[in-house]
């Protein structure tokens, strides 16, 4: 069964630091490109984030660029987000993702159940 299970969201002050992460299972992780992809209360969905499979090419958001860096393990299957510098625009439920870039488009394949950040005084 694939399983991609995120941890690490909370409760932040403006200007804090939270590391997300997330678990995978039943899968190859290593093969796949991962994305963060977050959604804010009554908006859609927001890419945030994405790394290729072997971890070598990173992109951002331009929003979050500066501020949050992801990094995989593969030897944990694990894929994380470091978050600094947070702020309250950054409140919302991350979820993180497997994606693949078919052409000009992007599909997202199989998707995780999200961690909220809350980033409030």
């Amino acid at each position: 069964e694939v399983q991609l299970v995120e941890s690490g969201g909370g409760l932040v002050q403006p200007g804090g630091s939270l590391r997300l992460s997330c678990a995978a299972s039943g899968f190859s992780f290593g093969n796949f490109n991962m994305s963060w992809v977050r959604q804010a209360p009554g908006k859609g969905p927001e890419w945030v984030s994405a790394i290729s499979s072997g971890g070598d090419k990173t992109y951002y958001e331009d929003s979050v660029k500066g501020r949050f860096t992801i990094s995989r393990d593969n030897a944990k299957n694990t894929l994380y987000l470091q978050m600094n510098s947070l702020k309250p625009e950054d409140t919302a439920v991350y979820y993180c993702a497997t994606y693949r870039v078919v052409g000009v488009n992007v599909e997202y394949g199989y998707w995780g159940v999200g961690t909220r950040v809350t980033v409030s005084s």
